[in-house]
C-alpha cells in the first residue's frame, strides 16, 4: 500500500440536497445525555466526552427534520449507543481483531434488541441500553417497523463481523468486496430503517421491497458510508491506521497515492449520488414512500453537514476546514462501474427504460 506523510484533504462535496435540521435538536440532545449517564456505557469522563461529542442527536434530527419528537429521541439514543459501541467493540477494544470473541457477544446483544423485557444476566451497560431502546421502539413503532429495525440491525452486525475478520488476517479487501461488505457495516440498514418511526409513516411492504426502492436505500447507504470514510481518512491516517477504507482500498488495489486515491473515490460517490438523483426522480407511491424517499436525500445531506463539524472525524480537535461544495459530479459516465454488488442499480435503471 501506498503511504504518504501528510494525508490528503478533503474535496468539495457534490450533493444538490438542501440541509435541514429538526428544531428541537437541542432538547433531544439534552434528553439524550440525562439516558447516557443513567446507563453509563462508558469508562470515564473522557469516554463520556468522545460518546457526547458524537453529537448523536444532531446526526439523525439532519436525517429527519419533520420527524415526530419523541420518536426521533428514541432514535437518538440508538446512535449515540451505536458510536460508543463502534467505538468500544468494532473499531478498537478487545473485539475489533478478534471475530470469534466478536459473534457471540454480538448474537447476545441482537437477542437482548428482539426480546428486550427480559434482563441477560452479565449483560452489562451495552445489552441493558440497547434493550431501554428496544422497549423505546415497541412503545413508539409499529410491529413491522420494529421487525424491520431488528433485522436491519442483525444485518449491520453481520457486515461489522466481516470487517473484523479481514482485520484479524491483515487481509485488504478488494474494492468489489469492500463495497459489498460497506453497504452493511457502516451502519446504513438500521439507520435507515428508522426513518420510518422518525416520520411515524410505514411504507407499506410491497413498496419498500420494490427493487427501485431497494436500491436507493442501497446507494444510500453506499454514498454514506463513502462518505465517512472520505470524512475519516484525515483522522485514521494521522493515527497511522492503515485498515480498511475506500482510499486505502483504492491505494492497495492499483498502488495509487493517497491524493489518486481519494480523487477516484469522489468520482465513485459522485457517479453512485448522480444514479441516486436520477432515479429517485422517477419513483412515486404512497405518501409513506414519498416521505422515506425524502428521507434518504436528507440522510445523505445531513451526514456530510454533521461529519464536517462533529469532534469525531476531527479526532476530538479544530474542526476541519470547510471543503465547500460544488454543483458538478466528478464523474458523469452512465455506466455502471466494475462493482458486481451494485451494477445491478444500472441495470434497473435500464430497464425503467425499456419498459416506461
Amino acid at each position: 500500500m501506498t503511504s504518504v506523510d501528510a494525508p490528503p484533504g478533503l474535496r468539495p462535496f457534490y450533493c444538490p440536497i438542501e440541509p435541514a435540521l429538526h428544531p428541537d435538536v437541542r432538547l433531544i440532545e439534552s434528553r439524550a445525555i440525562d439516558w447516557i449517564d443513567r446507563f453509563r456505557f462508558y469508562r470515564d469522563d473522557k469516554d463520556r466526552a468522545r460518546v457526547i461529542g458524537t453529537n448523536g442527536a444532531e446526526f439523525y434530527a439532519r436525517f429527519a427534520p419533520s420527524g415526530i419528537t419523541g420518536n426521533l429521541q428514541v432514535i437518538a439514543h440508538w446512535v449515540y449507543w451505536a458510536f460508543a459501541f463502534d467505538d468500544a467493540c468494532c473499531d478498537s477494544g478487545p473485539y475489533s481483531a478478534d471475530p470469534a470473541g466478536f459473534l457471540p457477544m454480538a448474537g447476545v446483544l441482537q437477542r437482548a434488541l428482539e426480546s428486550p423485557w427480559e434482563p441477560v444476566p452479565g449483560g452489562g451497560p451495552f445489552v441493558t441500553a440497547l434493550q431501554d431502546i428496544g422497549r423505546g421502539f415497541h412503545a413508539c413503532a409499529t410491529p413491522s417497523q420494529v421487525r424491520r429495525f431488528c433485522d436491519a440491525h442483525r444485518a449491520w452486525l453481520f457486515g461489522v463481523a466481516w470487517q473484523i475478520a479481514n482485520r484479524s488476517r491483515g487481509r485488504m479487501p478488494s474494492l468489489a468486496e469492500y463495497t459489498a461488505m460497506r453497504l452493511n457495516s457502516a451502519g446504513g440498514p438500521p439507520t435507515l430503517a428508522m426513518l420510518e418511526i422518525a416520520n411515524g409513516a410505514e411504507v407499506p411492504a410491497a413498496e419498500l421491497a420494490a427493487p427501485v426502492v431497494r436500491a436507493l436505500t442501497e446507494m444510500t447507504m453506499l454514498i454514506a458510508a463513502w462518505d465517512n470514510d472520505l470524512h475519516s481518512y484525515r483522522m485514521e491516517a494521522d493515527e497511522k491506521h492503515t485498515d480498511q477504507n475506500l482510499v486505502n482500498v483504492l491505494s492497495a488495489q492499483h498502488g495509487w497515492t493517497a491524493g489518486r486515491a481519494m480523487d477516484e473515490a469522489y468520482a465513485l460517490r459522485d457517479r453512485v449520488m448522480t444514479l441516486f438523483l436520477r432515479t429517485r426522480a422517477g419513483v412515486d407511491g404512497s405518501a409513506a414512500l414519498r416521505c422515506y424517499l425524502d428521507g434518504l436525500g436528507h440522510a445523505i445531506r445531513g451526514n456530510t453537514d454533521w461529519a464536517l463539524n462533529v469532534p469525531r472525524y476531527n479526532n476530538y480537535g479544530e474542526p476541519m476546514p470547510h471543503p465547500g461544495w460544488t454543483g458538478r459530479p466528478r464523474d458523469t459516465n452512465p455506466a455502471p462501474p466494475p462493482i458486481p454488488a451494485i451494477r445491478w442499480w444500472w441495470r434497473l435503471c435500464e430497464l425503467d427504460k425499456e419498459n416506461p
